[in-house]
């Protein structure tokens, strides 16, 4: 489903990543570890499109990535790609619910319609009696989980996930990679995460070890 083919990226003259190659299939849970400093967020921007790379290419469905520029890759990205942040980055003066319709709405979709989705999702995700909470009435754990519904709202073919669980403690961190298991379940949703997770790392379907820019 997702290839990436001899991936570089330099900046200014210091290599980063030095020809990454990675497949993930559909429905696969794939976490990416490594030590601090060796590829694995620059990896994953570059895979779920948020930066470009120096040189190599990067397919989804037989999308070619590299090729796409300004409205195109925006417009694919918002449709085709979610993403989870360690911050949430929650909009703090909309709801829950309004939070998660935001990449519906800019896609274009019916807004009854993605509210109508965004319900479930929140539902699903054991969120049913906070729809209308702003986030700072939220607690660390409920946050992540309207980031996790957000990122779900359009039907990605794959959620990028950059260290998910680093601003939850263990309870809530448990309970996110519990989460992440059921959506694949329930959803068949592939997810890529960085994580320094050692409960995490360890459950996915494949462990990918980056060491130097390089996946060893």
């Amino acid at each position: 489903m997702l290839t990436a083919r001899n991936v570089t990226k330099n900046y200014s003259n210091l290599p980063i990543l030095k020809g990454v190659d990675i497949t993930v299939s559909k429905g696969e849970i794939v976490t990416i570890v490594g030590s601090s400093g060796a590829g694995k967020s620059t990896l994953l921007h570059i895979l779920g499109t948020l930066d470009q790379p120096s040189s190599g290419e990067i397919l989804l469905n037989d999308v070619n990535l590299t090729e796409l520029k300004g409205n195109r890759l925006a417009d694919f990205r918002n449709r085709h790609i979610g993403f989870i942040f360690q911050f949430h980055h929650l909009l703090p003066e909309f709801t829950a619910i309004e939070n998660v319709c935001i990449p519906g709405y800019i896609a274009g979709v019916n807004k009854n319609t993605v509210r109508e989705k965004a319900v479930f999702l929140l539902e699903t995700l054991g969120l049913k009696d906070r729809l209308d909470h702003k986030p700072g009435a939220l607690s660390g754990g409920e946050q992540q989980r309207v980031a996790v519904a957000r990122a779900l709202i359009n039907s990605p073919d794959v959620v990028m996930a950059d260290e998910p669980t680093g601003n939850l403690d263990s309870r809530n961190a448990r309970e996110l990679h519990n989460l992440f298991f059921e959506l694949r379940e329930k959803l068949n949703q592939t997810f890529i995460i960085v994580t320094h997770n050692e409960e995490l790392a360890p459950l996915s379907d494949r462990q990918l070890v980056m060491k130097d820019g390089k996946i060893i």
